[in-house]
């Protein structure tokens, strides 16, 4: 009988050959229990061919189907935490079937060499075990550091959930998330909020309008029957003009009255929950704020993206104090910035107006969006985890988070819709807040009257919100809100906005030449 023979030893099959038995070894790191069932072993083997199969049906099962789940378990630290002590056994699990499905399959006679070849066989096996198992426990562990950071359920003066669980929801038909951008950094004092959106989801369906609030928008209400209402029966007020704006409510509101709504982490999100609340004739559920100091980072976690640029863009300046941007950035196509020149792209304003920076911000959001695909996530997800702790505040308890993945599933296949309360529809030094709380009915189809013609929003898509529906109207008609499909409520003697005003975050060759033929802006060193 040959030396690479099998032998029956008390009911066991034992393989002779070193080659044969290394390359079983190898198929029993791939298929766990097939090591067994080679040496005779069937019932342990077919009992750890079973879990195998049943594991890898239930992966196959969550990469398809079961994503809501894999999300749900994802934004739930607990579980999380389940999930890391599981991957850990089901590791060591996996190295005992390698390491002892070896011993098994070594013939007794093997040589020293055949001792190394096999040792550094089954160390690269183990490897290969080990390293996609620690990654994945990093994964888990930096969302379930991410999820306590964030979603740290704070004290809030605005947000009344019951601990008990109950369904947040209830008998409401929407839901409204303030989602704020804060401008602070070195050198400016304090946060300004310059992003002020209003993001209202009907629970029902997920359709989601989305109301943009311009910074410089004055005199912002409050409910009667609030602290605040008391304190600011005219509207919001700092004593000057300049600090009296919405974007200056989130810093200087706590700043004059820093107890006046009782205990709360973050009394300028709950003063401007409030106040937008009122101002749009909307309940404010709960606030998202991302603060642009920490946004360069969040650009270089994901390794830059890739913006069109129409015109001259100034790289700081302030209009105010007549001092001179340092530089611009060219117009032109796809042009790939890291965190610092996206920061500068979507910051500046210099000699543009406020609802140009706004439909900047809005272009670099859509590509960190893009940028963000799955591959980019899994492989830069802790420094991203990482960055987004430091730029990013709620007051959404992490309780909620299983109703909210929900509800974005309902957000995803559903229509978006975006009205701008830019100076063609309101004027925001004398804002009239019961126009605008009529328009928002009116956006929410929950109102039959129709406003005066010289007075109608331009609701769009998000897309299409930009400075040209300054140009979308004649004699003052303003356009009708439109669907993303581009459906239009309005009269048939009207024309659809939305083909008459350009996306803003593509490229305009036109506009960009047009912009080169004016030249180069002057500089504070030009």
């Amino acid at each position: 009988m040959s030396d690479d023979s099998d032998v029956q030893r008390g009911g066991r099959r034992t393989v002779r050959g070193f080659g044969p038995a290394l390359l079983l070894t190898v198929v029993g790191a791939l298929v766990p229990g097939s090591a067994f069932l080679a040496t005779g072993r069937r019932r342990l083997g077919a009992v750890v061919v079973v879990v195998f199969m049943v594991l890898l049906g239930a992966v196959a099962y969550l990469a398809t189907t079961g994503l809501r789940d894999v999300i749900q378990v994802a934004v739930d630290s607990a579980a999380l935490r389940w999930v890391v002590g599981g991957i850990i056994a089901l590791a060591v699990a996996w190295l005992l079937v390698v390491l002892i499905g070896y011993a098994l399959l070594l013939p007794r006679r093997t040589r020293g060499w055949q001792h190394v070849v096999g040792a550094v066989v089954v160390l690269a096996l183990c490897a290969a075990v080990v390293v996609p198992a620690a990654w994945a426990v990093r994964i888990a562990n930096a969302q379930a550091e991410l999820l306590d950071s964030v979603f740290a359920d704070r004290d809030s003066a605005t947000v009344t959930d019951s601990p008990d669980g109950a369904d947040p929801f209830g008998d409401r038909e929407e839901v409204n998330f303030l989602l704020l951008g804060g401008d602070g950094g070195e050198g400016r004092d304090g946060v300004r909020t310059d992003t002020v959106i209003v993001a209202n989801v009907q629970t029902d369906t997920g359709e989601t309008t989305l109301f943009s609030l311009p910074r410089n928008l004055q005199e912002l209400p409050f409910p009667e029957d609030s602290p605040l209402g008391e304190v600011y029966p005219d509207g919001f007020d700092a004593g000057s003009e300049s600090e009296s704006l919405l974007n200056a409510v989130y810093r200087n509101g706590p700043a004059w009255y820093p107890d006046v709504l009782g205990p709360t982490d973050d009394p300028g999100a709950d003063f401007l929950k409030l106040g937008v609340g009122e101002a749009l004739g909307l309940q404010i559920d709960y606030y998202v704020l991302v603060n642009l100091d920490g946004f360069s980072r969040l650009v270089d976690a994901l390794g830059g993206i890739d913006v069109n640029v129409n015109y001259y863009v100034p790289i700081g300046g302030e209009p105010t104090l007549e001092i001179l941007p340092d530089d611009y950035i060219e117009p032109g196509p796809d042009q790939h910035m890291d965190g610092e020149r996206a920061l500068d792209y979507a910051r500046g304003r210099f000699g543009l107006t406020d609802y140009q920076r706004m439909d900047r911000q809005r272009c670099v959001i859509s590509e960190i969006v893009e940028a963000a695909d799955p591959m980019t996530l899994l492989s830069r997800f802790q420094q991203l985890a990482a960055t987004t702790q430091d730029i990013v505040s709620t007051d959404v308890p992490q309780s909620r988070l299983d109703d909210l993945v929900d509800l974005a599933f309902k957000v995803k296949d559903a229509e978006i819709r975006s009205v701008v309360f830019d100076d063609t529809v309101i004027d925001p030094a004398y804002p009239d807040y019961d126009r605008i709380r009529t328009l928002v009915q009116q956006a929410l189809g929950n109102s039959s009257d129709t406003p005066s013609a010289d007075t109608s929003p331009a609701p769009s898509t998000p897309a299409e919100s930009t400075p040209a529906e300054e140009d979308a109207t004649e004699d003052g008609a303003a356009p009708s809100p439109t669907s993303s499909a581009g459906a239009t409520s309005a009269a048939p003697a009207e024309p659809d906005p939305a083909a008459e005003v350009s996306d803003a975050c593509a490229y305009d060759p036109a506009q960009a030449r047009a912009a080169r033929a004016e030249g180069e802006p002057p500089t504070r060193n030009g």
